[in-house]
C-alpha cells in the first residue's frame, strides 16, 4: 500500500507554532508535492512524516497505522535528502546495499534488489565505481536507489534536485516522473520551485506560514487559485495584479473599472456585493495579447527579453502591485521605451475580493482537464 493521513498535525518550537493544524489525505500511488516559499513549513512537515521531527499535536497515519511514536525505520518510509549522503569509501553497489546490510538480508537477496534498482536507475555499469567518480545526477540516482531497495510504503524527497545545475534538474525531473510510473509508488516531494511542482505532481499542496493554502492538481491551481497567495506563487512568470473598482455583477460576470477608466467584464461569479469595492484583477503574462481584446492596458517596457520562442517585457503600470510582465510571441516587435497596448480578455482574467479570496471563474472542462477534449 502507501496511504498517508495527516489529522490536525501541529508543530511548536517553544511558543512559536510553525505547523498549524494540517489535514491531508494521500492515496496509494500519488505523487504529492509540498511547495511554498522559504519558511512556510514544508520541510518541517516532511520531517515529521519521516519521524525526524516530533509532532506537537495530531496524528500521522501510514497504511492505517498511527506512527506518531514510531522511529523512522519502523514507519515504512524511505527518504532522499538534498545532500546525497553517500559513503565516499564505498562503491555504488555497497551504497545502495547499505540499508539491506543493516537488515542482515541474505547476500542473494541483496544482489537481487541492488541489481533491480540499478537497472531501473541506469546505474548497472557504475556499480563498482566510487561516488567521487560520478556526476551529480548519478550520485542523486544512487541515493534514490538506496531508497528503492527498502521497498517502502512512502518515498519522501526533500529538495533532492536543488544541488544540480538547471539542465540536469530538468533531466532529473523527467527521470523521477518515469520512476514514479515504473514503481507505482507513493511519493511526497518537497520543493520551493513551482516549476518542479507543476511538472511532476499529481496534486500540489501549497503551504503558507504553516497552513495549507490550497490542494489540487497543477491545472486546478493554475486556472483556479483560491486566493492571491496561490495565484502569485503558481505560474512562471508570476501573475500580474492590478487594483480595480467593482461596478456591478451580471449574469455574464463582474464588471470592473480599470485605472484607465475602461470597463471590463471578468468571467467570474460574484460571492458578495462588488459595487464601489476595491478589487484585485489578476492576469497571467501569457494571457496578454497584442491583438484586439476586450480591454487594453498601455505599457512602456523598461526591460525586454528576446528568448526566441517568447518575448518577455517588464513595465511599470498604473495600479499594478509590482512590475507588470507580459509573455508575448518571439516575433513580437517590443522595444524598450516604445508604448505597447496590451490586450486582456475577460475570460482569461482572475478577480479577487478585498480579503484576497478568488471569485469563482467560469471555465470550460477542457481548460481544467485537457484529456476531456479526447473523449
Amino acid at each position: 500500500m502507501g496511504e498517508l493521513q495527516l489529522r490536525d498535525v501541529r508543530k511548536n518550537y517553544g511558543q512559536m507554532e510553525v505547523i498549524k493544524g494540517v489535514n491531508l489525505d494521500v492515496n496509494h500511488g500519488e505523487f504529492i508535492v509540498f511547495v511554498g516559499p522559504s519558511g512556510c513549513g514544508k520541510s518541517t512537515l516532511l520531517r515529521m512524516i519521516a519521524g525526524l521531527e516530533e509532532i506537537t499535536g495530531g496524528d500521522i497515519t501510514i497504511d492505517s497505522k498511527v506512527v506518531n511514536n514510531l522511529p523512522p525505520v519502523k514507519r515504512g518510509i524511505a527518504m532522499v535528502f538534498q545532500s546525497y549522503a553517500l559513503y565516499p569509501h564505498m562503491t555504488v553497489y555497497e551504497n545502495i546495499a547499505f540499508p539491506l546490510r543493516v537488515e542482515r538480508l541474505a547476500n542473494d537477496k541483496v544482489e537481487e534488489k541492488v541489481q533491480a534498482a540499478a537497472g531501473i536507475l541506469q546505474l548497472t555499469d557504475r556499480l563498482l565505481h566510487k561516488p567521487g567518480e560520478l556526476s551529480g545526477g548519478q550520485r542523486q540516482r544512487v541515493a534514490i536507489g538506496r531508497a528503492i531497495v527498502r521497498a517502502p510504503s512512502v518515498f519522501l524527497f526533500d529538495e533532492p534536485l536543488s544541488n544540480l545545475d538547471a539542465a540536469l534538474r530538468a533531466e532529473m525531473r523527467v527521470e523521477l516522473a518515469k520512476l514514479h510510473n515504473t514503481l507505482d509508488a507513493t511519493m511526497i516531494y518537497v520543493t520551493h520551485d513551482q516549476v518542479e511542482a507543476m511538472t511532476m505532481a499529481d496534486r500540489i499542496v501549497v503551504l503558507d506560514l504553516g497552513v495549507i493554502s490550497q490542494v489540487g492538481t497543477p491545472l486546478d491551481l493554475y486556472h483556479k487559485p483560491r486566493n492571491l497567495f496561490v495565484a502569485g506563487f503558481i505560474g512562471n512568470p508570476k501573475m500580474n495584479f492590478i487594483e480595480v473598482t467593482g461596478k456591478q455583477a451580471t449574469g455574464d460576470g463582474v464588471i470592473v473599472t480599470l485605472p484607465s477608466g475602461q470597463e471590463l467584464t471578468v468571467k467570474v461569479s460574484a460571492h458578495g456585493a462588488v459595487a464601489g469595492k476595491t478589487l484585485t484583477l489578476g492576469i497571467r503574462p501569457e494571457d496578454l495579447t497584442i491583438e484586439r481584446a476586450d480591454a487594453s492596458i498601455e505599457v512602456v517596457p523598461n526591460v525586454v527579453e528576446h528568448l526566441g520562442i517568447h518575448t518577455v517585457t517588464y513595465s511599470a503600470v498604473e495600479g499594478a502591485k509590482s512590475t507588470f510582465c507580459s509573455l508575448l510571441p518571439g516575433s513580437a516587435a517590443a522595444r524598450v521605451g516604445v508604448p505597447v497596448a496590451m490586450g486582456l480578455n475577460g475570460t482569461d482574467c482572475h478577480l479577487f475580493d478585498e480579503a484576497g479570496i478568488a471569485f469563482e471563474r467560469q471555465l470550460s472542462v477542457e481548460k481544467l482537464d485537457p484529456a476531456a477534449m479526447l473523449v
